[in-house]
């Protein structure tokens, strides 16, 4: 009965501390929050232009990374509510 308990303790504790190291860096390195921005922008500017090119190819984007992270939210919620419940 405590294993899911203790896990979920975990999992909050490790977002915890991600989230404090990640603030520390930004507060450490205040330009690096401009320069991941000029990054990302660069990013989606080479893509936005890769999709304008017409080769006859048809582009399928998955959003793999955001429907991983909505099932881990979406199953921790789903337990927490099963249990509570």
């Amino acid at each position: 009965m405590l294993g899911p308990v203790r896990w979920l303790a975990i999992s909050l504790c490790v977002s915890i501390v991600l989230t404090v190291i990640v603030n520390a860096v930004l507060w450490a390195f205040p330009d690096i929050g401009r320069w991941i921005a000029r990054r990302i922008e660069a990013s989606w500017q080479r893509h936005a232009a890769d999709a304008q090119a017409d080769d006859g190819r048809v582009r399928v984007i998955v959003p793999w990374k955001a429907m991983i992270i909505a099932s881990v939210v979406l199953t921790v919620a789903l337990n927490i509510a099963l249990r509570v419940g």
